[in-house]
């Protein structure tokens, strides 16, 4: 069984992957250097590591940021980019389970893009869980979604705990 999980929100510039981790977190979080705590369900949480900011906006390899962190969940905003396939890469190369929520069309998008990079294909070849969402839409249904997921891989695998 793969012991890592790596979520990521794809998504445009200003598409509404923060707004989904804020809605998520029900806070305004930014990436930090350690891990923190997510609510699950009935009183349980997990921990996990966030990037909050997309490497690609930030000129940054995922996978300098994510060597340095042992922990078994990472929540990751990747911009729709030619260079997201580092971090993809990066995350296949490193045995993660992968589950992608693609918000197409982002928020600020004139409307759905057409998978230009081919992207959808080679996630769903890496066996990569992949949603699409429509950023647009008010982010509470996307960022339960992620819940159920995260909650539903980390409980498989024995990693929550009752939160403090």
């Amino acid at each position: 069984m793969i012991d890592r999980l790596f979520v990521g929100v794809l998504g445009n510039r200003n598409s509404g992957k923060s707004t989904t981790w804020n809605t998520l977190f029900n806070a305004t979080v930014r990436t930090g250097k350690n891990p923190r705590t997510l609510t699950l369900y009935g009183g349980e949480c997990v921990e996990i590591f966030l990037i909050s900011g997309s490497p690609e906006e930030r000129q940054l390899y995922a996978g300098e940021i994510l060597e340095q962190q042992d922990c078994r969940i990472i929540l990751c905003s990747i911009q729709y980019t030619e260079i997201v396939r580092k971090t993809l890469d990066y995350v296949v190369e490193n045995d993660f389970d992968i589950f992608v929520q693609w918000l197409n069309p982002g928020h600020c998008d004139a409307g759905e893009n057409f998978d230009r990079l081919g992207l959808f294909p080679w996630l769903v070849g890496h066996e990569a869980t992949v949603a699409i969402r429509d950023g647009k839409a008010q982010p509470q249904e996307r960022s339960e979604e992620l819940r159920q997921f995260i909650h539903g891989w980390a409980k498989a695998r024995d990693l929550t705990f009752s939160c403090p």
